[in-house]
């Protein structure tokens, strides 16, 4: 098993806010992943992701790319759908360029649909991005879709493990969204018994801790801040164990405000439970 830490983006104590000078400041700290974060749009250029790539290439950085926000696989407007698909496409010809892997992604809003009607929907159009892709000789590069935090958002884990079954899309794993979503409770081994069926030769993971607010209906609650690890909520120790229990090859990028500090708090955790990286 390999264990692979990293900030999402830039981290804080790099001197230029480039993606190559984040991963030369990833490999200097002693971590080894970084999420290209495409959040507010995709702005690189295809040049700019083959040199990104053969950077983190050469440093052993993996790379993976997190697509705009601006996304809704779930929309009944077409053109809404339409959108969404091509910062898809386009977030993954850069992973492709930059031989990362995951292209992560929120899948959109349930809207008026239920979740059967929202799974159609997102099940459908993937299967349209996956020809574009196809088309456009993307090889490596794979959607990842993200468990969300709200409950209004399509993406629970059993959504998504139900999806990646049907499909072979990725799973983006996010514990401190599924903490939010389920109202401050996770049990980190039965989401990894929820994966089981799905046989992950290697996870990608988000972690930070996390604030939320009860669901104005129904049970559940919704994630309303992303905040340091330190706050244990949830509590990341016992999600290491779970993963040095298991033999589990992973990838956790963090979503702290604090992206690398907190990765090397990660990273301390793990050698304290004898892990050697």
């Amino acid at each position: 098993m390999k264990v692979r830490l990293g900030p999402a983006g830039v981290p804080t104590v790099s001197t230029k806010r480039s993606t190559v000078e984040g991963i030369r400041t990833v490999a200097q700290l002693g971590l080894n992943a970084m999420e290209v974060e495409f959040v507010r749009g995709v702005a690189m250029s295809l040049e700019g992701a083959e040199e990104a790539g053969r950077v983190a290439s050469q440093l052993d950085v993996r790379l993976s790319v997190h697509a705009p926000y601006f996304i809704n696989l779930c929309s009944k407007d077409r053109k809404v759908a339409e959108a969404s698909k091509k910062r898809i496409v386009e977030s993954a010809l850069r992973a492709e360029r930059m031989g990362a892997v995951e292209v992560v992604v929120h899948p959109g809003y349930y809207g008026g649909l239920s979740s059967e009607q929202a799974y159609g929907l997102v099940k459908q159009r993937y299967g349209e991005i996956l020809d574009e892709l196809k088309e456009k000789g993307v090889e490596r590069a794979r959607v990842a879709f993200e468990t969300t935090g709200k409950v209004s958002q399509f993406g629970s884990l059993e959504e998504l493990v139900s999806l990646a079954r049907e499909t072979g899309c990725l799973l983006c794993v996010d514990f401190a969204h599924i903490y939010a979503r389920q109202a401050g409770r996770i049990d980190y081994a039965e989401v990894f018994d929820k994966l089981k069926p799905l046989k992950p030769k290697h996870l990608h993971i988000h972690f930070s801790g996390i604030e939320w607010t009860p669901a104005k209906k129904g049970p559940g609650g919704n994630e309303k801040n992303h905040v340091e690890i330190k706050h244990g909520k949830p509590p990341f120790k016992p999600l290491a164990e779970e993963i040095l229990k298991r033999k589990i090859d992973v990838t956790i990028i963090s979503e702290s405000p604090i992206l690398e500090q907190d990765s090397l708090a990660m990273k301390k955790v793990f050698e304290e439970l004898g892990y050697r990286f």
